[in-house]
């Protein structure tokens, strides 16, 4: 199959094409390898070999990049490129002919008559690196060297540090623990000649993290030189990983064998949502986006239904479903698991909503009604009955059936940004989402009990979403706006246009009627929909942020002031084609083929977690999120909209 992610020499060979692209490898235990396409890195978070201490979390950075140059005769070229202060140095992009994805990044270089394929993979459930460059053209040596990090992947290295760079030699494997705490590095390598370095490389810039307002410039230590003597069609091969016992000569087994574990999961097809299932002790989870997310049951409980459901990965499923309850406290699911923390954070409201649609979703899918039975439907009654009766953070039941929840010092809402410890966007109350997704539970719940015959609990729920659906009704209308309010706290009425109504028109039942759900279409056409997703708020409203840009607290605060977030998508496309027929399929298609247009140049094969909310909508955050990937792949297929246009 050819690889429909591909950039020629005028990409690559362009320093601001090159950089603006970044690639990922994933190893299925949270582990990762990310950079761009010229090899320079730009945030903290770039490496080749980032391991997962205690999958999937406690990553640290142990292989930053490796430094090659190709020698031809009395001729060098260094194929690298790094940024320095003031300057790139070398700029190996100008030797840079292509990249692909094939499925695994391939780069290709041509200087001094000589062209080198470049392969790297990482392998599946492994913190293991396998590299390989075959040549053609000359006889010629190429020199390769490791430059390392060994450091968490948050911070930055800097030459004062305690270090170690000794290292010992067995035949052609090379041993070292640079930092103690971190693992022991093992290169297996086939170079004719090993040259000691131990030499320090000063003040690598990362412009990604300059923008962020933080930190900025790292040393990496390089403690030896692989000096490989090459010719026409031979490989230099190399392994890095974390455990001994690998051999130079495995490289070329361990990526055919990583093709065909992808081949097998994808047939026929190039999808690239398989980075964010991983195993963990417990079974399968998802992470919730690289390079810095680690576990959010909210994300996870949304990503579900298009990671594991629409491709028939169902035991997957069912092992991250049976995790989930396993982690239920007083009726919530956390909202995250901190990343190296025992105890995880049980402050959202939302995450526990969201695993009854996700059990509704793997029920159609599977018709597994016994896994509901034996594993979900007590663990789901509790979280019913403990909202009844209330649980953390005011969280609770109201008289109108409706969920309240929170206080002007809480945000228990997916839009959770704070800035000087202050919410940002304050959903205190009843939010519309929030009683939207109640409802659906409570349904949901309902016709479970009924498959089970339980039919005391059935109508007891059913009494409940009724009373619901009337409140939601009376309550959450704006006759003058022709859509919901967002927020409903006592009297008070939240008017911003925000996307969170369109959840209430996407999910399993509906509260509305059918003349709402189209008004609440079209006001979200006019002011939230773009290209790439929906906005947070409407362009109108005075607190309307158009850029993420900046430090901390100015991304904060507009991070759901306007800002576009693609997993929108998938609520409102799912809307679109449910109330509005053809056309609402037609207008999805063609969204999503643009994004997809994206996925395969700008994002090499990623989504994004965000984008500004101006034109030209440039990508920020995270640069793969698993709902930006998820909603868009479930809603194709859910929707019969033809799958070769979505990424």
């Amino acid at each position: 199959m050819t690889p429909r992610i591909r950039f020629d020499q005028s990409i690559c060979s362009d320093p601001a094409s090159a950089l603006e692209r970044e690639w990922l490898e994933t190893n299925g235990i949270g582990g990762f390898a990310s950079s761009t396409l010229c090899g320079a890195n730009t945030r903290r978070y770039h490496g080749l070999l980032i391991a997962a201490a205690t999958p999937p979390s406690g990553r640290s950075v142990l292989l930053s990049k490796i430094e090659e140059t190709l020698v031809v005769g009395d001729e060098r070229f260094e194929l690298s490129t790094n940024l320095y202060p003031g300057v790139t140095h070398p700029a190996g992009y100008r030797y840079l002919t292509g990249f692909r994805l094939d499925p695994f990044p391939v780069f290709t270089f041509e200087a001094g008559g000589v062209r080198i394929e470049k392969r790297l993979c990482l392998v599946n459930g492994e913190d293991t690196l396998a590299l390989g460059y075959e040549v053609t053209g000359k006889p010629c040596r190429l020199e390769l060297r490791p430059l390392l990090a060994c450091r968490g992947y948050h911070e930055l290295m800097h030459s004062g540090v305690t270090w170690n760079g000794a290292f010992t030699e067995s035949g052609d494997a090379i041993a070292m623990q640079p930092r103690a705490g971190y693992p022991e590095l093992h290169f297996a390598h086939a170079a004719q000649r090993v040259a000691r370095e131990g030499n320090w490389y000063f003040n690598f810039e990362y412009p990604v993290e300059r923008e962020r307002g933080f930190d900025f410039h790292e040393d990496l230590y390089c403690p030896f030189v692989l000096d490989y003597r090459l010719e026409p069609g031979e490989r230099a091969e190399l392994v890095v990983s974390t455990a001994p016992g690998h051999r130079a000569s495995d490289a070329p087994a361990l990526r055919a064998a990583e093709c065909s574990r992808r081949a097998a999961l994808n047939p026929g097809a190039d999808r690239f949502d398989d980075h964010f299932l991983v195993r963990r002790a417990g079974g399968w989870t998802i992470l919730a986006g690289y390079p810095w997310f680690g576990e959010w049951c909210r994300d996870t409980m949304i990503s579900l239904p298009g990671l594991t459901l629409i491709n028939g990965r169902f035991d997957v499923a069912r092992s991250i479903l049976r995790e989930a309850v396993r982690w239920l406290d007083r009726g919530m699911l956390p909202n995250r698991f901190p990343d190296g923390a025992a105890t995880p954070e049980y402050n959202t409201v939302d995450a526990t909503l969201w695993l009854f649609e996700a059990a509704r979703k793997f029920l159609d899918c599977t018709g597994d009604l016994a896994f509901l039975r034996e594993q979900l439907y007590a663990p789901l009654r509790d979280v019913i009955d403990s909202h009844v009766r209330g649980t953390r953070f005011g969280i609770a039941m109201d008289a109108d059936g409706l969920l309240l929840a929170g206080d002007a010092s809480t945000q228990l809402t997916w839009m959770d940004a704070r800035v000087d410890g202050r919410p940002v966007t304050p959903r205190h109350g009843k939010a519309v989402e929030i009683q939207a997704l109640w409802y659906n539970a409570l349904r949901f719940i309902a016709a479970l009990a009924a498959e089970l015959d339980d039919a005391e609990s059935s109508r007891s729920y059913t009494r409940l979403a009724d009373q619901a659906r009337s409140s939601i009704r009376a309550t959450f209308w704006n006759e003058a706006a022709g859509c919901l309010f967002d927020v409903v706290n006592g009297n008070q009425r939240d008017a911003s246009v925000r996307p969170n109504q369109l959840i209430a028109l996407s999910l399993g039942y509906c509260a509305l009627e059918t003349w709402q759900a189209l008004s609440i279409l079209r006001v979200a056409e006019a002011s939230l929909v773009t290209p790439f997703g929906l906005r947070t708020l409407a362009p109108d409203d005075p607190r309307y942020c158009g850029r993420y840009e900046g430090g901390p607290a100015q991304r904060d605060g507009a991070y759901h002031q306007g800002t576009v977030w693609p997993w929108l998508l998938g609520p409102y496309l799912t809307a679109e084609a449910g109330f509005n027929g053809a056309q609402g399929k037609a207008k999805a298609a063609a969204i999503l083929s643009a994004i997809s247009e994206f996925v395969l140049t700008r994002g090499t094969g990623l989504l994004p977690e965000i984008f500004d909310g101006d034109p030209p909508h440039e990508p920020r955050g995270c640069i793969a999120q698993a709902w930006s990937a998820a909603e868009l792949e479930r809603v194709a297929a859910e929707n019969f909209i033809e799958e070769e246009e979505v990424p």
